[in-house]
């Protein structure tokens, strides 16, 4: 029988038969005898052999309910990052091929965790290498072009032309910067430096980078919240969070639209969204704005890399928030952060 090659199974099994065994052999010379000495005798042995068979089935119980205990503590320990943890199945039986199996589900997570650990730090030097090689010819290509500018004057041709290439090493220069961060975030060389922050100074950064871009746009920006709402984060990271998502307000909005930021708490959670009047996203394309270089074949954005909503999300999720995208075309797009507040127990 298959239930009886764990070891203690059999011997659970062995008791219970010795047990009985035993209360047939003390029974069977007084049921020859017969008389009440001979009823209280069986009476005996019954009991006898009940309180036996009772002490071998909870020795048995409770052995097992340590032997799960001992397993549920190596299972916590794993989860809790310690991947040399591992149960113990060196006895035969269902439950011991369970532990059997974590144990092998546990060696393969970390063969996956060891193989992903690699490849993130084999994208990182990679990205990171050729980031660096391009800063040094990018920092010359901006120099000859402000030698350009300067030849410039007076030849309209030449000036166009050296506006565009600015543009350009800006919009080159803007790609290889939001590739190092967000590599850096992915491999987890980035510490978040988290302390309580009002959000109105917060945002009153982000309103002071982009109120010569508005006025210039012909665009408003604006601010709504309580005051003396308060976030524990990173600063310089939210901001270059909150930033990405204005900016794209700014990217896919015409002259006169109206972005806004709100911020509000409510429950246990706080909320920072960031809303536009523009055209919308189109319902296609809202499954893929999160990811890297995704453009659009609906929105004339030209300019644009990609790289911005994927950098806002994986600061955002560094702080265990959420992002949160609703749009309507011809309407505006809101792009909604959602951060728990800390509680203490």
């Amino acid at each position: 029988m298959k239930i009886l090659v764990n070891r203690k199974i059999k011997r659970l099994f062995l008791c219970i038969l010795l047990a009985v065994s035993a209360f047939a052999l003390a029974s069977a010379p007084a049921l020859c005898l017969g008389g009440r000495r001979a009823a209280l005798w069986v009476a005996l042995a019954a009991a006898a052999m009940t309180l036996v068979v009772l002490v071998a089935l909870a020795w048995y119980f409770w052995d097992q309910s340590k032997t799960l205990n001992a397993a549920i503590a190596q299972i916590r320990d794993y989860t809790a990052g310690n991947r040399n943890a591992r149960i113990e199945c060196e006895e035969e039986g269902d439950l011991y091929r369970l532990f059997h199996e974590v144990n092998t589900l546990a060696a393969i997570l970390n063969a996956h965790a060891e193989n992903e650990g690699r490849a993130k730090a084999f994208m990182k030097d990679t990205i990171s290498d050729i980031s660096h090689q391009l800063k040094t010819p990018l920092a010359a290509l901006n120099i000859y072009n402000g030698l350009l500018q300067q030849e410039a004057a007076g030849n309209p041709d030449l000036q166009k032309f050296t506006a565009l290439s600015e543009q350009e090493l800006d919009r080159i220069e803007t790609l290889v910067q939001n590739l190092l961060k967000i590599t850096r975030l992915d491999a987890g060389a980035i510490t978040m430096e988290k302390a309580p922050h009002l959000i109105a100074d917060l945002m009153a950064c982000i309103e002071r980078r982009f109120a010569c871009q508005a006025q210039q746009q012909g665009k408003t920006l604006l601010l709504s919240g309580p005051e003396e709402l308060g976030l524990v984060c990173d600063k310089t990271w939210m901001i270059e969070a909150v930033s990405n998502l204005v900016k794209n307000a700014f990217d896919h909005t015409g002259p006169g639209a109206v972005i806004h930021i709100r911020w509000r708490a409510f429950a246990s959670v706080v909320q920072i969204a960031v809303s536009d009047n523009g055209s919308g996203i189109h319902p296609e394309d809202l499954p893929h704005i999160f990811k890297r270089f995704y453009r659009s074949r609906f929105s004339g954005d030209a300019q644009g890399i990609g790289l911005g909503l994927p950098l806002a999300k994986a600061v955002v999720e560094a702080h265990n928030g959420t992002v949160e995208v609703d749009s309507t075309l011809g309407a505006g797009t809101t792009f909604t952060l959602s951060f728990l507040i800390p509680t203490k127990l």
